[in-house]
Order: structure tokens, then sequence, then C-alpha cells
């Protein structure tokens, strides 16, 4: 079966790989949609630290059903599904606490293990989800906005607060959408326009150009001029990790999402007077996942417009490159197999 492999930074090809065996208590998956991510794109341009080449790339995945082994449960040939792409294992701090999204030795398709830009995956049966409800462009659409959606849980979001939420990407989307579900007043925060109308269509009320305005100045005259008690940062880049700690409310919570990839320094005086909260997010859980499924189910997100472009297998290289040399301009690309 043909499979894209990223060999290096910004070369892929594809290769024939033998079709996976369905084993015991696994199901055999037909990807049909692989949504790009950021770490992706980070494999692709040479940048990802936790990657080793060749990389099969992708974890956002939507497919159908082929096959199922011995124990496999109720999943059935037919059923689509959406893809949970983390280990865990079992025996760290993390998966000891009940938060296996955490799990110190984590493995996630396309970044520690192959992923799945292929035309076949096998999958423990724990680790896909039913649900014939949604087509499989929306269910490549689920990792992302789960991951967003953790991150607003994060929060501990009160209903009536104010939250800022920093990058409107899939994940900031994500956010946005889940902390306008859970009673937020929220504010939208990106460097390009163009995020402008699908931010406010996720929940936001109102969208800021960080380019085109002073943040700290429009966001201090919210709450009777305390400013959000949560900033959710979802870029993760050495300023808008700085400044995610500047424009919070005091004794308020901030929320890192964004993977930065290169070390952060900033003063801890800032955190330190304002006594703030100041919370990692990392992937999702299988709670989160379900959250997202019944929010889109239910018409919460508008999920139809996150679609940027569709490129097939063939020309996920091109896709690579289009996103790179305009990142603005794509919300989320997927990948036809």
């Amino acid at each position: 079966m043909k499979a894209l492999t990223i060999e290096q930074g910004s070369q892929a090809r594809f290769v024939d790989i033998p079709e996976p065996v369905c084993g015991k208590g696994e199901v055999l998956i037909n990807v049909e949609r692989v949504g790009l991510c950021g770490s992706d794109l980070n494999t692709w341009r040479g940048l990802n630290p936790l990657v080793n080449y060749p990389c099969i790339p992708g974890h956002e995945i939507g497919g159908t059903v082929l096959a199922t082994g011995d124990m496999a449960g109720a999943i059935k040939p037919g059923d689509r599904v959406v893809v949970l792409p983390c280990t865990e294992c079992g025996v760290c701090s993390s998966c000891l606490s009940g938060r296996p999204n955490a799990c110190k030795n984590n493995q996630t398709l396309g970044v520690q293990r192959q992923g799945g830009m292929a035309q076949q995956l096998t999958m423990p049966a724990h680790k896909v989800i039913v649900c014939n409800a949604l087509s499989v462009d929306e269910l490549a659409l689920v990792e992302p906005l789960a991951v967003g959606l953790h991150a607003a849980r994060r929060a501990q979001i009160n209903v009536g607060e104010w939250v800022a939420v920093i990058g409107c990407g899939v994940i900031g989307l994500g956010a946005i959408a889940a902390a306008s579900a859970m009673g937020a007043r929220v504010i939208a925060i990106d460097i390009d326009d163009r995020k402008r109308n699908i931010a406010l269509e996720c929940g936001a009320q109102r969208f800021l150009n960080s380019q085109q305005c002073d943040v700290a100045a429009e966001l201090v005259l919210l709450n009777d001029g305390r400013g959000p008690e949560v900033v959710i940062e979802a870029v993760g880049n050495q300023q808008t990790i700085e400044q995610a700690t500047g424009l919070v409310a005091f004794s308020g919570r901030v929320v890192y999402v964004g993977y930065a990839k290169q070390p952060v320094s900033y003063q801890s005086a800032q955190f330190l007077m304002k006594e703030l909260d100041i919370r990692g997010s990392r992937n999702a859980t299988v709670a989160d996942f379900r959250a997202v499924l019944a929010l889109m189910e239910s018409g919460r997100y508008p999920v139809s417009n996150l679609v940027s472009a569709h490129y097939p297998l063939e020309q996920a290289d091109h896709a690579f490159s289009d996103w790179a040399s305009d990142p603005g301009a794509y919300t989320k690309i997927l990948i036809d197999l």
C-alpha cells in the first residue's frame, strides 16, 4: 500500500509499505482523511525534535473500519471512526493520577512512531471511537478540537468570565468554541485578519489583530479594568508566551497549549506579583474527544468552515510547501487518501 514518508527536512516521497495485519483486540482502518497539524509541518521543515526520520506523519485521522480482530468489542466493518493517536504506559505518575494524556512515555502517531498518512492503519480497539453521524472530514477535525477543549478545561472556566485566546489555528479555535460553550466571554487574538470570521463563528465575541492594535490596552478595558481572568496561549513562541502573563488579570489563570520549539525565558516577577496559576495542557483525553463529538453532532462547532483545502495523498508534499509559504491562508488542510 502507499504511504507518504518524510525523509528529512522538506523532503517527502511516496513509498510502498506492507499492508498491516489486524491482530487480537485491534481494528483495521481504511484511512480516508488526515488533517495536517503544526507538528507535521515542523517535521516536514526538519524542526521537530521528537521525530526520528524517515517518518510517516499524521495523527488527525478519520476513516472507516475494514476489519476487526478477536475481542475488538462492538466495533464492526463499515463504522466511521476517529483515532486517538497517543499511547499511555499505565505506570508513570500522570497515568496513575488519571491523566494519561500527559503520559511520560507517550508515543504519538506521526511523531514518536509512524503515523496515519498511509492507506490503512491498525489500532487497538480502545483507541478508536465510532461516530457514524459525522463525515470523515469532520472526524479528522476532532483531535485538534479536543486538544483545544482540553486546554479550556484546564483553565477551569466559570460562567461569565473573560477568556483571551492567543492564536486562531484549529487548536485555538477549539479552545474558543469550548470556552464559549462553557459560558465565557471570549476574545480571539491573532496576527492575521483572515482568521477573524472563523474565530467569531466559533464563539468569540471580539477579534483583535495584534499587529494592528495594542492588545494589552484593549484587554485592560474588560472586566471593569481588570482584564481577562483566563488567557490561553495556543501559538508557542517567545513573544506570545511572555505576553500571556502580562495580559491576564491579577490572580488569573494562564494555560499554555502552544508548543515552543526553542527554549523560552521571561521574567518571573510578572506571575509572582500577580500570583498567577500557570498550567500546561497536553493532548486530550477520551472524555475530551467524546465531548467534541457531542458538540459537533449538536451543531455547536462550525466545522464546515474549518477546512481550507483538500489535497490528494500524491500531492501532500505540495500541501506542506503551500502551507509553509502562507500559513495564514489555511485553517486546516485535509489530505484525501
